[in-house]
């Protein structure tokens, strides 16, 4: 039951509700921040999970498309080494070199040049148009490098067309293996444009497809500013090269706003294409539901606060009433002084603490001389007054924090004195007598030496002898009170029996004064 009673009386402490009035939002506001962090990384997740999901589909179909177009360059390399090709009509040659790839919707154009970049065979047209391509980088590239198979250009304007294209090229070499030509096919660059634009990646997301070089092929939101730029040393393409694929969050050198990287090379060729969500539009709804429930786990927290710190307060009132209750009820309403309950309580403290440390307790029990003749001369009013001035002598007289003065009834009083022996009480009580005869009531006429006090005295020492047991004091202080009223009032007498104080070898304890 004790621990019980301890939780009991722990849960009726104003403090404990005010620190679990705390403790209960810090605890609230702890779980609603890890579900709050767990959408967030929700949010995260889901955003990397759609923008990779984005990358392989426009991957795969980047790819698919550039090696559909490839294997059409192939077949016309190939198909160029046919015997007797070059004695057919230009038409069937056409149709022999071309297959149905070179009329793709997105395809520009598609040409075999000679050796010197001179256009000689058209897919589009009998005979070919009049165009050299001898400047151009793909085709010098070409020339220069034996084996370097598919060449992907930087973004053109189409000299036939007119429009934006990358082209796709290969060599074509002489029976002896020297430099004859290039086969070259134009990808419009709408292409790219549309397949992007299918996508919706928010206000701030971008799509953008680079060569490994840093050019800029195609960006979507589409700007003509932005094609052909060359970010080769920006930290974001910095970090496209350090692997073949993978996810960064990096700040964007072209408009400063946060992004996640996702990125990848576009099967073997020479493309990097990646996909880039702004972080904030990532977390622009998680921050709206954390707004949200941020509020509501807020005005929770605040209420729960405010009633804990009102019922708390409530508590502390209750608390300082019962506690003022609990003082009135140990208090004498007349002269201010601890009643017979507080002496009892602590009468019963003092004799445990004594048999404990084995030290002397002393009581002295005082009462008014004749005090009802004052009641019957003066009335009950001075009678009061003469009381409460007899109880402020009588605190005078002691000044030990330990030392108890209290009323017990009527015109008695008690002194409880621990940790004092017999010589030492007698002393205090002839200090007692001493400011009692100095006591006046000025506004009744009552002059100094009027009122007079008998005293009883009475020692223990629990020492294991036959010594005067602690709980008989009271009676044996009564019993030498009741003497000093006998013996002629004004006086002290100790308790019989008990020993006369250290320096007074005959001379009872007694002192006899003038009733």
């Amino acid at each position: 039951m004790a621990p019980l009673q301890y939780l009991a009386r722990r849960f009726r402490s104003a403090r404990t509700w005010i620190v679990l009035g705390v403790l209960a939002p810090v605890g609230m506001l702890v779980a609603s921040s890890l579900m709050l962090l767990d959408l967030r990384q929700d949010a995260w997740d889901k955003a990397e999970q759609t923008s990779k999901n984005l990358l392989q589909v426009l991957e795969c179909d980047i790819a698919r498309n550039i090696e559909m177009y490839d294997l059409s360059l192939r077949g016309v390399v190939d198909n160029l080494k046919a015997p007797g090709l070059d004695q057919v009509s230009p038409e069937l040659r056409q149709l022999i070199l071309f297959d149905r790839a070179a009329t793709a919707r997105d395809m520009g154009v598609m040409i075999v040049t000679d050796e010197n970049g001179d256009n000689i065979i058209d897919a589009s047209t009998v005979p070919a148009r009049k165009v050299n391509y001898a400047d151009r980088t793909y085709f010098q590239a070409q020339k220069a490098q034996n084996n370097l198979g598919l060449y992907i250009s930087q973004p053109l304007f189409s000299r036939l067309l007119g429009s934006r294209m990358i082209v796709l090229s290969r060599r074509i070499n002489k029976p002896n293996g020297t430099f004859g030509g290039v086969v070259l096919g134009t990808l419009n660059l709408s292409y790219f444009t549309r397949l992007f634009g299918q996508i919706d990646l928010g206000r701030d997301g971008a799509i953008n497809l680079y060569l490994r070089d840093g050019t800029r092929i195609m960006r979507y939101p589409f700007a003509e500013t932005d094609i052909g730029v060359n970010i080769a040393g920006a930290p974001t393409f910095q970090g496209f090269l350090r692997e073949h694929s993978g996810s960064f969050i990096h700040t964007s050198v072209r408009d400063g706003i946060e992004r996640q990287y996702r990125f990848t090379q576009v099967g073997d060729l020479p493309l990097i294409l990646n996909v880039a969500l702004s972080t904030a539009e990532i977390e622009a709804e998680w921050r709206g539901k954390a707004l949200v429930i941020g509020g509501i786990v807020l005005v929770l927290c605040g209420l729960t606060i405010a009633l804990s710190l009102l019922f708390g307060r409530e508590l502390r009132r209750r608390e300082a009433m019962q506690a003022e209750l609990e003082h009135l009820s140990l208090t004498d309403a007349l002269t201010r002084l601890p009643n017979r309950r507080a002496f009892e309580d602590a009468f019963t403290r003092a004799t445990n603490d004594t048999r404990r440390s084995a030290k002397p307790l002393s009581l002295l029990i005082v009462d008014a001389d004749h005090f009802k003749r004052f009641n019957d001369r003066y009335g009950h009013q001075v009678g009061d007054d003469v009381l409460r001035a007899l109880a402020g002598r009588l605190s005078a007289s002691v000044h030990r924090p330990q030392d108890l003065v209290s009323r017990i009834g009527g015109e008695e009083f008690a002194l409880l004195l621990p940790d004092t022996d017999q010589a030492g009480a007698y002393l205090i009580a002839e200090k007692v007598h001493a400011e009692v005869s100095s006591l006046a009531i000025g506004s009744a006429g009552i002059g100094a030496g009027a009122l007079t006090v008998s005293i009883g005295l009475a020692s223990g020492v629990p020492d294991g002898k036959a010594t005067t047991a602690l709980t008989d004091l009271y009676r044996l202080a009564d019993g030498a009170l009741y003497e000093a009223k006998v013996g002629g009032r004004n006086q002290t007498r100790c308790a019989k029996g008990q020993d006369t104080p250290a320096g007074s070898q005959t001379r009872p304890l007694q002192v006899v004064r003038g009733s």
